[in-house]
């Protein structure tokens, strides 16, 4: 019996999906990274906005399909759409034979079992549990991971449906966390990406203090990582401490992923961010003092409710001052569920579109500005393959966070680089937005 799995959304979700590959593992099926000729598929979907929802249908329905044509038995729905629309989702896929939410996943074995002899499972459990400690198989990179140590939040932002999706803010034990990081070293991961919806908040539920900068200094003594990437960070939890943690520590790439979403006053209060536009400022200003070559990527929302041109004006100007070398720019979309939703003065749908292409076309300019200024460098760059069509190694560098940011090609003697690799490239050229190099001799390990 084969099953297959997808997976949708971030990077938390990624990491619930090999969990359940490896339980499915364990119990005996065959497993598949994809749905092709398989008795039964897996899909792991996001709810967390509208767009990941009509991805998450659009998928359901292509595999609806299979299963008309007699080739797929049995399909089954899991994570943040399952849990969000659990009420009308057994209505709107009338196919699906189960239903997983955000909990439970150690049981997808089961599911799939009671799917098979006829049953119609729906196993919504509680979402603020303790967060389980199951094995998993990385399907990411053979390396680099996903290091997950929270799940849920208590933010409570007004656009956001997460923490009623997700549940609390719950940190994972850090000897839970530390044990797997010696697993994925073992295992032959070079790069740790520590990610939660908000890391700067660990341990304040288990220990009553905010423990990321004791917990990164423990990763950093864990042989075999080379790499340590910061995912994602509420900007007023960061301390002095923190900050020093991250410049100090070598294995600490010096690339930190700070959604700040606006930086006008009103708009910030409407959201209900913590903070003011000036401490955002101030913060970024200092850890470009405190952390030199630091590469900062954050996230903006265009056309929240409220929103006017001269709030628009100052994220903008922002922008312009304070070049981020990365930017996601998403549009307000209004959740059910959400504060947001219900707020008066919603921004029209075309100012909302103008306003997300004029930040894009302004963060593509300050982005490719960056990748010129790197021109003459010499960058450490993790290969990840070899590409036969340019005939170029690629790889990234500690400017570059995976599937979200761009690539180094470079060239290198044959059998004198391989994936899994750290190299010296010279940058001797940019094109389309990537890096194109030399490969230095000295290597790096």
């Amino acid at each position: 019996m084969k099953v297959g799995f997808v997976s949708l959304g971030c990077a938390k979700n990624q990491v619930n999906c090999e969990q359940m590959i490896w339980q499915t593992y364990q119990a005996g099926y065959d497993v598949a990274l994809d749905c092709e000729d398989c008795d039964v598929a897996v899909v792991n979907t996001c709810g967390f906005l509208q767009e990941a929802k009509e991805e998450a249908l659009g998928e359901i329905a292509r595999l609806v399909e299979q299963k008309r044509d007699g080739g797929l038995k049995k399909l089954i729905v899991t994570g943040c759409m399952a849990q969000r629309f659990r009420e009308e989702l057994s209505t709107l896929c009338p196919e699906v034979d189960g239903f997983i939410g955000v909990s439970g996943y150690e049981d997808v074995a089961q599911v799939i079992g009671q799917a098979l002899e006829g049953q119609h499972p729906a196993l919504f459990g509680d979402i603020h549990a303790p967060v389980p400690e199951t094995d998993r198989v990385v399907c990411t990179s053979d390396h680099w991971a996903w290091l997950r140590i929270a799940e849920g939040c208590d933010n409570h932002c007004a656009y956001c449906v997460i923490p009623s999706i997700r549940g609390r803010f719950r940190s994972r034990p850090e000897e839970a966390i530390l044990a797997e990081a010696q697993e994925l070293a073992q295992a032959g991961m070079k790069e740790l990406i520590v990610v939660a919806q908000d890391i700067t908040r660990y341990g304040l539920d288990l220990y009553g203090q905010r423990r990321l900068a004791q917990l990164l200094q423990k990763l950093c003594q864990v042989e075999g990582i080379h790499w340590i990437r910061l995912h994602y960070l509420y900007p007023d939890e960061i301390d002095d401490e923190l900050i020093q943690v991250i410049a100090q520590e070598p294995k600490i790439v010096k690339y930190l992923d700070i959604p700040i979403q606006h930086i006008s006053n009103p708009v910030l209060k409407a959201m209900r961010r913590r903070g003011t536009g000036e401490e955002i400022r101030a913060l970024f200003t200092k850890l470009r003092e405190k952390i030199p070559g630091l590469v900062l990527r954050t996230s903006l929302i265009a056309g929240f409710p409220g929103e006017t041109e001269a709030d628009f004006e100052a994220l903008c100007d922002f922008l312009l001052e304070y070049k981020l070398q990365r930017a996601g720019v998403f549009a307000y979309s209004p959740e059910a569920g959400s504060a947001a939703a219900e707020f008066p003065d919603q921004v029209d749908e075309d100012v909302k579109r103008r306003r997300v292409e004029l930040l894009t076309d302004l963060q593509l300019r300050i982005t490719d500005d960056y990748a010129a200024s790197q021109v003459g460098q010499v960058l450490e760059v993790l290969c990840e393959g070899y590409d036969e069509e340019t005939e170029l190694y690629y790889g990234r560098s500690y400017a570059d966070s995976p599937e979200i940011d761009g690539m180094v090609h470079f060239e290198g003697e044959e059998g004198g680089v391989a994936p899994g690799g750290f190299y010296q490239v010279r940058i001797t050229n940019v094109y389309d937005g990537e890096l194109i190099g030399v490969r230095q001799e000295e290597e790096t390990e």
